[in-house]
């Protein structure tokens, strides 16, 4: 216990010392908000607690990310900012998750896709104190090298063909294309990961941009600007050149609504304070969330999340 509490304690020390080293200021945003995550992959932790009186009922949510609250601090002219600490999300329970473990999330201003994603390969590399080879692929390129497949032109049936080809048990039938993608990727492709090398993969599919601003790749597909940074077996990195309209951003979140219906899932207030302030944010500013029980387990070459965890989930 006394090693993990050291290993930890070194390593949130480090990465204050980093941001603050850069003049990147540290914020404390509420783990608590009257709005959810609309996104159906993600499962919110929800209450519900009386008003004075008993008069009215309120529904709040923990946080599963900082990202809406970071965003309207951005919009406030925050500059680049941080945040180190504790976020929510519900049904992930196994070796590599657990309900409540801790974020670091980050946004820099005037900083695009290209600058952050070389800032998280540092950091990887600064925290882990190792010297890590990377690897950097397109998603289109990605799919056509390990399993010479266009995931832009691919229908669903060809993906379910894909699957079963390759001898892969689904447990529910995926309702949309990208359901088919995320299956192809977790089951045959993120297993071929090097795992001794950082593996970057960026440009998605516009449907995947979630809050990422959208742009074409040379070949005219439409492509979300986002990356995502794996280690060891473990995605550890999410980060997006990040969307400024208000219009688009409303747009997403109906849509995700629409699939949360179709999921059986409940529909998840609109974050209408977010969306008022999301147009007065900087015109380029870039952010991530990185999992520092993930990268705590990769630098120590660990398979199981208790490992690194000053308390189990059972123990808490």
């Amino acid at each position: 216990m006394q090693e993990k509490v050291m290993r930890r304690a070194k390593m949130l020390r480090a990465i204050r010392e980093y941001f603050h080293q850069d003049a990147v200021l540290e914020v404390d945003t509420p783990i608590m908000s009257q709005f959810g995550n609309s996104d159906p992959a993600l499962l919110n932790f929800m209450s519900t607690f009386n008003g004075p009186g008993k008069l009215y009922q309120h529904t709040t949510y923990l946080i599963t990310s900082p990202e809406y609250h970071m965003k309207r601090l951005l919009a406030h002219q925050s500059g680049s900012i941080y945040y180190l600490g504790k976020v929510f999300r519900d049904g992930e329970l196994s070796p590599r998750h657990t309900p409540e473990f801790t974020m670091l999330e980050w946004y820099r201003v005037n900083y695009d896709l290209f600058e952050l994603t070389q800032e998280v390969i540092h950091l990887i590399r600064m925290l882990s104190k190792q010297h890590i080879e990377v690897v950097e692929y397109s998603y289109l390129t990605l799919f056509m090298e390990k399993l010479a497949l266009n995931p832009f032109m691919a229908t669903a049936a060809e993906l379910d063909a894909v699957l079963k080809t390759q001898g892969v048990s689904l447990a529910f039938t995926p309702q949309t294309k990208d359901e088919y993608l995320d299956l192809i990727m977790s089951h045959l492709i993120e297993p071929t990961f090097d795992p001794d090398v950082i593996t970057v993969l960026h440009s998605y599919p516009a449907s995947q941009a979630s809050l990422a601003k959208i742009t074409q790749d040379c070949a005219g597909n439409a492509i979300g600007k986002r990356f995502e940074v794996y280690w060891r077996g473990l995605e550890l990195a999410n980060g997006y050149e990040e969307l400024t309209d208000p219009i688009e951003q409303r747009a997403r979140f109906e849509a995700e609504n629409q699939v949360r219906t179709q999921y059986g899932l409940a529909p998840v207030a609109i974050d209408e304070l977010f969306l008022q302030e999301m147009a007065s944010m900087p015109a380029l500013v870039s952010g991530v969330a990185m999992g520092i029980d993930r990268l705590l387990m990769a630098a120590t070459n660990t398979h199981n999340i208790n490992d690194v965890i000053l308390f189990s989930f059972e123990e808490s």
